[in-house]
């Protein structure tokens, strides 16, 4: 499975990076907002970073001005994903930007309907969001392994990206189910390595080492 992160600050984004954690980063209006920086310096930044999809979002709620948002965004750099809202005027605009040959990531996906037209628009990628369906007491990894099965059923290409990731748990219940990609904030993907017993068995070899009174270096 891809790991994308899901931010825009950029030192987040190096150091995961520079670990080989980063296949893509997604951004949207909100985490272009809490970096405080112009949204087409700081994605053509990202861009110089990261040699995988970066996703940039349109704001605009009709299809002609998503698309045109969309090839504005797409100037930024080769690796841009323009990322398009699940509605009517979204599919219309995937469409047309798919059909030129443009990266799209088709967002806040929450039915399986909703993601099997995505793939017939074109969609390079399709987000369901996990956390918020979990947020209302629905199973967010049903639609993944739904979405999962009918793109398997029919050959579709689209890439299913898990969004809206929570925790660790999430990322290794998504990866199990078989989605292609999930994008989760830098401190969910570092706290994947964590567990107790790294952490006690640790303190144990540390304790004994100390009581040797030898150094390796």
């Amino acid at each position: 499975m891809k790991f994308f992160v899901d931010t825009a600050e950029i030192d987040q984004i190096r150091e995961l990076n520079d670990l080989g954690m980063v296949d893509g980063v997604t951004t949207n209006p909100s985490l272009i907002m809490k970096s405080g920086r112009d949204i087409k310096e700081v994605t053509k930044e990202i861009c110089s970073i990261v040699d995988g999809p970066v996703s940039a979002e349109t704001v605009a709620p009709g299809a002609e001005d998503m698309i045109a948002e969309g090839r504005e965004l797409a100037k930024i750099a080769d690796n841009i994903a323009i990322k398009v809202p699940l509605t009517w005027d979204g599919l219309k605009a995937c469409k047309v930007l798919s059909d030129e040959g443009r990266m799209v990531n088709v967002t806040l996906c929450f039915s399986a309907n909703q993601a099997l037209l995505a793939a017939k628009a074109g969609a390079t990628f399709i987000s369901p969001f996990i956390g918020r369906l979990d947020d209302l007491n629905l199973d967010g990894m049903e639609l993944i392994a739904d979405i999962r099965e009918i793109y398997d059923n029919y050959g579709f290409e689209t890439q299913i990206l898990a969004a809206s990731i929570r925790n660790a748990n999430h990322m290794s219940e998504a990866a199990k189910i078989g989605a292609d990609v999930a994008t989760a904030p830098a401190a969910v993907i570092k706290a994947m390595a964590n567990h107790v017993l790294t952490d006690k068995g640790l303190e144990s070899f540390l304790k004994d080492w100390a009581s040797t009174g030898q150094k390796i270096v």
